[in-house]
């Protein structure tokens, strides 16, 4: 038995010295296999995620984001909601009444002036006024507009904001729907997709017009937009 266990002793002891004269330059393992030391030797390139793990693949020329030019295209998310209610209520009421008497009154005979009494009695003015203004109004609007357009960067203003500019319409039949964007964002308002909320862009302006038979069924004639344009003024 004794024989067995002193081979056995001295085995693990020189195979503890070999393993130390070898593994002299290795970095100790901290929490994970792939880990290297922190410490970079003199000459040797620092850590990286690309050259310290076999997982790391660099994104496509596609994916990685690249800055802004112009003619660039980005899409603007619009989601444009108002909400406005008004209700007013006004009423007014005036009373007014006159009662005036000439009692006394002058004459002049071109010499001197004296009392002129009123041979027919007293002149007198009574009147009364009566008044009533009563307004009522109640206003409901509610506008929503949510769409997706593609737009152009058209110009670079100094301070890097972008100035973009979308265009588009669509044609069904006899039905045409256009709408067209124009405003100001800047490059930190979009998100790395190249998408920009509408609510971002400054100087924001979005006109939307419809022709066919669908716009003509509820627009008014010229009659009635004379009429409506009258009344404004």
């Amino acid at each position: 038995m004794t024989g067995t266990t002193k081979p056995t002793l001295l085995t693990l002891f020189l195979a503890a010295l070999l393993f130390g004269a070898a593994g002299g330059d290795c970095a100790a393992q901290e929490g994970t296999l792939l880990y290297k030391s922190s410490l970079v030797r003199e000459g040797q390139a620092p850590l990286t995620l690309e050259n310290s793990s076999f997982m790391y693949q660099p994104l496509s020329p596609e994916a990685r984001a690249r800055e802004l030019k112009i003619e660039d295209i980005i899409t603007v998310l619009v989601d444009y909601r108002v909400n406005m209610n008004s209700e007013g209520e006004a009423e007014s009421r005036k009373t007014a009444s006159m009662n005036a008497v000439l009692a006394e009154w002058i004459g002049f005979d071109g010499k001197s002036i004296f009392r002129g009494p009123q041979t027919r009695g007293d002149p007198a003015i009574q009147g009364s006024l009566n008044s009533i203004y009563r307004a009522e109004g109640d206003l409901t609007q509610r506008d929503s507009m949510t769409f997706r357009i593609a737009a152009k960067v058209v110009d670079i203003r100094p301070n890097g904001n972008l100035v973009i500019e979308a265009h588009r319409q669509i044609s069904s039949n006899d039905e045409v729907w256009m709408t067209s964007l124009t405003g100001e964002v800047s490059r930190q308002s979009i998100g790395p997709d190249r998408v920009v909320r509408s609510d971002a862009i400054t100087d924001l302006r979005i006109d939307k017009k419809e022709r066919g038979q669908v716009r003509n069924s509820y627009a008014p004639g010229w009659l009635g937009w004379w009429w409506s344009k009258g009344r404004a003024i």
